[in-house]
């Protein structure tokens, strides 16, 4: 074989040198590309409106000493004023259920001091606490009974709504945190509302077509779903059911990962959930009178459409844009589309703390459908309540962490994500586009941006750092009190763990 001659030599090598040069500042601009920050999304206007806030510190300060005093007491001694409490209580029970009643009646007030007067002297003497937690139960349902005469789109019916119905869930939750968690019943029943649709038995509960399931999550993500809103909540999820005439229970819901999905009700109980609230639409709504099969005929479409073509996750919480869903949407949108409106008093993020965070996960409305605030629909009827008795506290915990993480919000404190990761998450985002062309899912959802991810990350690490200064000073807390701590101790234990970790 000949040997090349120089000159083929020489542009052999010239050639390699340039492919080298060019290789490299390929490279270079490469990695530029994936290591230019994404510009931070400019927060739409928050909400109009005005966060609700207790002011109460004085009063639950006092029923906490209460509550160790009468500890100190024991059942025995402590029984009259318990039974007078429970008394007292019922009668403004029995007055509310009477009906005729405006939001801003005051006697509402007397009402509220008698369920949280009573509340520390049952969390004393947990015998009493299926009596309280029976009479708390009652006072929902007429509470929602009452509501449906009331514009709950209005501010004083809404706080009062939620003042009622948010605040006795508290006291219940306070009183079961005293107890053993063997003793604990996780199933509270609610309204064993009428219908006729479909219906299996789950949990020793009638599970109906067109019921709504609305649980709260294990995750952080999951705890500022239910607090990033004027009304924080206890919910984080909606999940929509079908029942077949056979029997079949589908459920139909929306995940950040993959979008709207069809599971069997096995699978949605597989996933974590720290608790489950079972609604149902009120039977004697003219729309449910008219066609009973109503709920059926939502729950049907629902399934259909989740069954015919893929819906995407919505980020922006656009409920009225049907091509992306959120959870709640899956809901509502089928409801709509029948002419029965839920959500009569829509979620609002009116904060600009909360509004920029959500923002940052790619939020655009700020009044739309929160998981939460489904509960305070008068159209709706609570069924049952399920808790995880072992894991209630930690979501007490959850929430006072990202409380006192959004008030850092309004103070200014921004999303972080680590910028040297970034290159990382965005071919992962590459990698994840890619298999979602293919049906596949990927580790970045479809949907969200690598930044996006990124700050889910940071929004989970904080959480736990966060979570281990609380946890020492719960420790500490029992070790001093010999009790649990009520959720206003909890709260500043979350800021002074928040406040050390940002230092």
């Amino acid at each position: 074989m000949n040997a090349p001659c120089p000159m083929m030599r020489a542009v052999t090598n010239s050639q390699k040198k340039r492919l080298r040069i060019g290789a490299g500042v390929f490279g270079v601009l490469f990695v530029m590309l994936l290591t230019v920050p994404a510009p931070t999304p400019a927060a739409p206007p928050p909400a109009s409106g005005e966060p609700f806030v207790w002011g109460q510190d004085d009063l639950f300060r006092a029923l906490e000493a209460r509550f160790d005093e009468a500890r100190g007491e024991g059942c025995e001694r402590n029984a009259p004023a318990r039974e007078t409490g429970l008394a007292d209580l019922e009668a403004g029970i029995q007055w509310l259920a009477t009906g005729g009643r405006a939001p801003d009646d005051p006697l509402f007030d007397e009402l509220e001091h008698h369920l949280f007067a009573v509340a520390p002297l049952v969390a004393a003497c947990p015998v009493a606490a299926p009596a309280f937690t029976d009479a708390v139960s009652r006072l929902r349902t007429a509470l929602k009974r009452q509501s449906r005469s009331w514009d709950v789109s209005t501010a004083v019916a809404r706080r009062r709504v939620y003042r009622l119905l948010y605040g006795s869930r508290t006291a219940v939750e306070e009183v079961l945190l005293q107890g053993d968690p063997a003793d604990t019943a996780a199933l509270i029943p609610g309204t064993d509302e009428p219908s006729a649709t479909p219906s299996v038995q789950m949990e020793n509960v009638d599970l109906h077509s067109g019921d709504i399931l609305v649980s709260r999550g294990g995750a952080p993500t999951s705890a500022l779903i239910a607090r990033g809103n004027d009304y924080p909540g206890n919910f984080s999820h909606i999940a929509f059911v079908h029942v077949s005439e056979e029997g079949t229970v589908s459920i139909i819901e929306a995940h950040i990962e993959v979008g709207v999905v069809v599971s069997p009700v096995e699978t949605y109980l597989a996933d974590k959930k720290l608790r489950v609230l079972l609604l149902r639409l009120a039977h004697d709504l003219p729309a449910i009178e008219a066609d009973p099969m109503l709920p059926h005929r939502a729950a049907t479409r629902a399934l259909e459409e989740a069954r015919t073509h893929h819906v995407p996750y919505d980020f922006a919480m656009n409920y009225d844009e049907p091509s992306k869903m959120f959870c709640s949407e899956v809901a509502s949108a089928p409801y709509a589309d029948l002419d029965v409106h839920l959500w009569e008093g829509l979620t609002s993020m009116s904060g600009t703390g909360v509004a920029s965070w959500l923002a940052s996960f790619g939020v655009e409305r700020f009044e739309t459908h929160g998981p939460s605030d489904l509960e305070y629909d008068p159209q709706v009827v609570v069924v049952a309540e399920w808790r995880d008795p072992e894991t209630l506290f930690d979501d007490h915990v959850d929430n006072a962490i990202l409380d006192a993480m959004l008030e850092g919000a309004d103070r200014g404190d921004e999303m972080e994500y680590s910028y040297p990761m970034l290159p990382v998450a965005r071919l992962a985002k590459a990698y994840s586009a890619t298999l979602n062309l293919f049906g596949a899912v990927g580790p970045v959802p479809e949907g969200m941006s690598a930044t996006t991810a990124l700050r889910a990350e940071w929004l989970s690490a904080r959480h736990g750092e966060v979570k281990v200064g609380i946890d020492r000073r719960v420790a500490a807390f029992r070790e001093e009190h010999g009790y649990t701590p009520p959720y206003w101790d909890l709260l500043a234990m979350a800021r002074e763990s928040l406040a050390e970790v940002q230092d």
